[in-house]
């Protein structure tokens, strides 16, 4: 976990102000420590990509608004269908095949 400080000290461009803003819309989500927000790396990462958006993109609020919770559906999908996969993957040989030819009559 990493504390507020922290990330404002490594995110130079990132204003506090700025940052809660973004907490606040729902764009992150950090627990909430007694001294500030604490962040995991995932928080990072999007805390990173919202700036790239931001800065390398010109995306505005209102287009993060929309773009967020699209990826947020996106790597949802991606958990399930990787999930589906090693439910397959467990199931034995025959019925493996039986769902690969399957999906090849599609």
């Amino acid at each position: 976990m990493r504390e507020e400080d922290e990330i404002l000290g490594t995110f130079t461009e990132l204003r506090r102000e700025t940052l809660h803003v973004w907490i606040k819309r729902g764009w992150l989500a950090p627990k909430r420590g007694r001294a500030g927000y604490r962040f995991q790396e995932i928080d990072v990462a999007r805390l990173r990509l919202i700036l790239e958006f931001r800065t390398e993109l010109d995306l505005d609020e209102e287009a993060l608004d929309v773009i967020l919770p699209l990826l947020d559906q996106v790597h949802g999908l991606r958990r399930e269908l990787h999930r589906l996969a090693d439910a397959v993957n467990a199931q034995p040989q025959n019925i493996r095949a039986q769902i690969s030819a399957h999906l090849a009559k599609d």
